[in-house]
């Protein structure tokens, strides 16, 4: 049997298909099929299940290089491995049956439509920012997404930071290391890490900082290649703050900003760096915006309730100011 395979016109083969068509010669390989590239389309020769998974790997290998990342043997090996255990394997399905994580074999799942919208588009672009109410998976997935990446070997490196909004005191007075200071700013990643993976192999990413955890200032002056990176509760970081981040992206890296606009902390008067953004790159390409809302709550169900009444009472009041 032989069928043919068109090739988005967007696709760039060489991030594809690898240098000399590697990732194709992997894919012969293993699927025992020929793969012939012919211009536009790619031919297909074998048996027809052998012919169908591998269109349906190409078909991925289609989608993960829209974010202009190059398709590793990596990439190939898990793709091969999901297929021949799924027969209808397809991008969809690659969300909604889970994205391998850890060697502790957990798998990360959406369970909304916006957390499968989220994923897709962070498989697609380089920067996305998730803008939500608390317990929508916000965080929670962008740190799944980053560990999916280290995980397939498409990064090498997890960054992840937060502004430290103080409340009253200053860092520097408080007792202790810089590790104990800041802890209780990072502790939310660092509990969404502890969730995924187990203690040993948590322990040695961190001990060996291939996942980094540090405050949004530390990262001033640095190149972040190789890297995926996670701000969150972007919300309390000033334009400048924001503008520092952003500017740390480097090759073959990718960017999640994560916040609440409902939930700014700075002081009275002060521009959130995340609603700027909003307004600044909503309409740039390669760069995705997501917007959850009450129905993505995943938290306990009385969270969903006192959302809606909080938000009751600020539109309320909104046309109370506006009738005055």
């Amino acid at each position: 049997m032989k069928i043919k395979l068109h090739i988005p016109p967007s696709i760039d083969p060489v991030l594809a298909f690898g240098v000399h068509d590697s990732n194709l010669r992997l894919l012969e390989r293993v699927m025992a099929v020929k793969i012939i590239p012919v211009e536009e389309d790619i031919s297909i020769e074998g048996d027809e299940d052998k012919i169908t998974k591998t269109s349906n790997i190409l078909n991925n290998i289609f989608v993960l290089v829209r974010g202009a990342m190059p398709v590793s043997h990596s990439d190939i090996k898990l793709l091969i491995e999901e297929v021949v255990k799924n027969n209808n394997y397809g991008t969809d399905k690659f969300t909604s049956d889970g994205l391998s994580i850890s060697k502790k074999g957990y798998k990360l799942k959406p369970r909304t439509s916006h957390q499968k919208d989220y994923i897709r588009e962070i498989l697609n672009n380089d920067l996305t920012f998730a803008i939500g109410p608390a317990g929508t998976g916000k965080t929670f997935l962008a740190v799944g997404m980053a560990l999916h990446f280290l995980y397939i070997g498409r990064v090498k490196k997890i960054v992840l930071t937060r502004p430290v909004v103080e409340a009253g005191e200053n860092l520097g007075f408080l007792p202790g290391t810089i590790e104990e200071k800041i802890d209780p700013y990072l502790r939310p990643l660092f509990d969404a890490l502890k969730e995924m993976l187990g203690p040993e192999e948590l322990k040695y990413l961190m001990e060996n900082q291939i996942i980094e955890l540090a405050p949004l200032a530390y990262m001033r002056g640095r190149t972040l290649s190789n890297c995926f990176i996670i701000l969150d509760e972007a919300q309390n970081t000033m334009p400048m703050q924001m503008k520092m981040c952003l500017t740390r992206l480097g090759e073959n890296s990718k960017m999640v900003v994560t916040g609440d606009i409902t939930q700014i902390d700075l002081p009275y008067g002060k521009e959130s760096g995340l609603t700027q953004s909003i307004d600044l790159f909503r309409d740039i390409e390669g760069v995705k915006f997501i917007y959850f809302n009450q129905r993505d709550v995943m938290r306990h169900g009385l969270v969903k309730k006192i959302l809606e009444i909080y938000e009751k009472r600020e539109n309320d009041s909104w046309k109370e100011m506006s009738v005055k």
